[in-house]
C-alpha cells in the first residue's frame, strides 16, 4: 500500500499539521489503495510561496533545457505506466483495460507539450500602417510565462487531465500548484514523482492533496496566483469566477452532449458508437453521450441495434481484463444515478435497460422516450445512462440538441453531406463529430466547450498558449 506525503516547491514534505492523513480507498469493494498526507492552509502558503520563487527560475531556463526535463518526465511515465494504471484503476474503479489505456498516453503527452514550449512565435507588426507613423519604428509581439499557475482537476482522468494542465504550464515556463481530486491524488502523486525525477528544479512544482472546500479558494483567490486551470461543475466553476478576482481563466465545466441520428444515418455504427460513447468510464466523462436525438422513422431500429450491444456490456471488478465497465467513483454517487434513471421512469420515460445498482456499480442503462425539458436530459448525469429522444425534422434536432445550458461536444450521424455541414455551422458546442460520437478526443486538438460548458481550451498548443501572456515591443528610432 502506497504511503505518500505532499509536494511542495518539488520537494517531499509532510503536511503543516502532522498527523493529517487520509487513507485512499477503492469505490468498487473498499479495500485500502494507500494512505496521503492532507495538506493545511498553511501549506497552501508555502506551495505559494515556492512557487513564486521556483517561477522566477523556471521562465529564465531556456526553452530547449525545460524541453529535456519534460522528455525525461515522458520516458519515466513511459517506464511507469503499468504501476500507474493499477493506481489509477484502483482508486478510480476505471477498469484495468481503460486505466492501461490512459496511463499509456501520458508520456506522448507531455512530448507534445514540451514541444509546444519551444514554439512560442511572436508576430511582427506594421506600425507604419498607423497614421502619422513612419518608418522609424520596429514592433513585435512576444510570449512570456503566467507566472504562477493554480490547476485543479477531476477524479474521472486522473492522469490526463492532470497532465493536460500540468505539461502545458510547465512547458511554458510556470510554476504549478495542482488540486487533484481528493478521491484520486495517489496517481497525481505519481506523475508528479516523474517531473521531480527528471530534474525539475525546486520550487516549481507543488501538489496539495484535500478538500476542494478547504483549500481551494485560498488557492484561486490568492494575488500570487496570475492563472487558474479547472476541470469539474459548472456550479464550481460558477464560484471561482465570483472569488478569483483579475486572473485568467480556463473553466472546462459540465455538459450534457447530444448525439443526432438523422433517417439516412448508418444505424449500426450509431448504435456501437452510443454504446461506447456513453458508457465509457461508467459515463464518468464530459464528453459521453447522454442524449441521443433519432428521427422517428429510425427510433425503433436504433433501439433495436442498441439495447443488446448495452446488455452485452460486462461489469463488475475493475481490476478483471474481463471487465468492460466498472464503478462509479463513490456509492453515493451510484445511488444518484440510480435515483435519477427511476424518477425518468417514473415521469413517463421508459427503462428499457440497466438503472440497477450493486453497491457503486450501476448497470448501464437505456431509456426511451424521454422529455427533451426534462432533468434527466437537462441535466448532467455522469453516469452509465443514456436518454433517447425524437425530432420530427432537422430544425427539430438542432434545436434539441442546442437546448440545453450546455455546449461541450455534440455528434451527427448521417449520409448527407449538406446536413453535415448545416449541423457544423448550427449545433452551438466545442467540438462537433460527424458520423461518431464526441466521446473521441486526440490529446492534441483544441477542446474546450461553449456556454455553461465554460471557455478557454485545453490540448497542449491551445494550452500553452492559455499558459503565456503577449506583450507588445516597439523599438523607436530617430525619424527619417
Amino acid at each position: 500500500m502506497v504511503s505518500a506525503e505532499l509536494l511542495i516547491g518539488s520537494r517531499w514534505r509532510a503536511s503543516a499539521k502532522p498527523g493529517r492523513t487520509r487513507e485512499v480507498t477503492s469505490p468498487f469493494d473498499g479495500s485500502a489503495v494507500g494512505t496521503v498526507a492532507l495538506a493545511a492552509l498553511d501549506d497552501v502558503d508555502t506551495a505559494l510561496a515556492e512557487a513564486e520563487r521556483g517561477a522566477a527560475v523556471w521562465r529564465r531556463t531556456p526553452a530547449h533545457e525545460r524541453m529535456r526535463i519534460l522528455s525525461r518526465a515522458a520516458e519515466l511515465a513511459d517506464e511507469r505506466s503499468t504501476g500507474i494504471a493499477e493506481t489509477i484503476s484502483a482508486e478510480s474503479g476505471k477498469t484495468i483495460t481503460e486505466a492501461s489505456a490512459e496511463a499509456s498516453r501520458s508520456g506522448e503527452l507531455i512530448r507534445l507539450a514540451a514541444f509546444e514550449g519551444t514554439q512560442l512565435y511572436g508576430e511582427t507588426l506594421p506600425l507604419d500602417a498607423n497614421h502619422g507613423t513612419g518608418l522609424d519604428k520596429v514592433g513585435f509581439t512576444m510570449r512570456q510565462p503566467c507566472g504562477v499557475v493554480v490547476a485543479v482537476t477531476p477524479f474521472n482522468y486522473p492522469a490526463l487531465l492532470v497532465l493536460h494542465k500540468l505539461a502545458p504550464a510547465l512547458a511554458a515556463g510556470n510554476a504549478v500548484v495542482l488540486k487533484p481530486a481528493s478521491s484520486t491524488p495517489l496517481t497525481a502523486l505519481a506523475l508528479a514523482e516523474c517531473f521531480v525525477d527528471a530534474g525539475l528544479p525546486e520550487g516549481v512544482l507543488s501538489v496539495l492533496v484535500g478538500s476542494g472546500g478547504a483549500l481551494g479558494d485560498a488557492l484561486v483567490s490568492d494575488p500570487r496566483v496570475r492563472k487558474i486551470s479547472f476541470t469539474g461543475s459548472t456550479t464550481t466553476g460558477e464560484h471561482i469566477t465570483r472569488v478569483a478576482g483579475v486572473k485568467k481563466l480556463s473553466l472546462e465545466l459540465g455538459a450534457s452532449c447530444p448525439v443526432v441520428v438523422l433517417p439516412d444515418a448508418d444505424i449500426e455504427l450509431a448504435a456501437g458508437a452510443v454504446a461506447l460513447g456513453g458508457y465509457v468510464n461508467a459515463g464518468q466523462v464530459c464528453i459521453s453521450v447522454q442524449r441521443v436525438i433519432t428521427h422517428p422513422d429510425v427510433t425503433a431500429d436504433f433501439l433495436d441495434a442498441l439495447v443488446p450491444k448495452v446488455e452485452a456490456i460486462r461489469t463488475g471488478d475493475p481490476s478483471s481484463p474481463e471487465t468492460a465497465m466498472g464503478s462509479l467513483i463513490t456509492a453515493a454517487e451510484a445511488e444518484r444515478v440510480e435515483r435519477a434513471i427511476a424518477r425518468a421512469g417514473a415521469d413517463g420515460a421508459r427503462v428499457l435497460t440497466g438503472g440497477e445498482r450493486d453497491g457503486a456499480v450501476v448497470s448501464p442503462a437505456v431509456v426511451a422516450d424521454v422529455d427533451p425539458d426534462s432533468p434527466f436530459s437537462q441535466q448532467e448525469l455522469f453516469g452509465p445512462a443514456v436518454a433517447v429522444s425524437s425530432a420530427v425534422d432537422w430544425e427539430s434536432a438542432i434545436a434539441q440538441a442546442n437546448g440545453t445550458a450546455y455546449g461541450l461536444g455534440a455528434g451527427v450521424f448521417t449520409s448527407d453531406v449538406a446536413g453535415a455541414v448545416q449541423a457544423v455551422r448550427e449545433i452551438d458546442a466545442g467540438s462537433v463529430h460527424i458520423n461518431w460520437t464526441p466521446l473521441w478526443r486526440a490529446d492534441l486538438m483544441p477542446y474546450g466547450g461553449l456556454k455553461g460548458s465554460g471557455y478557454g481550451k485545453e490540448g497542449p498548443r491551445a494550452a500553452v498558449a492559455e499558459m503565456t501572456e503577449a506583450k507588445t515591443v516597439v523599438l523607436h528610432g530617430r525619424p527619417w
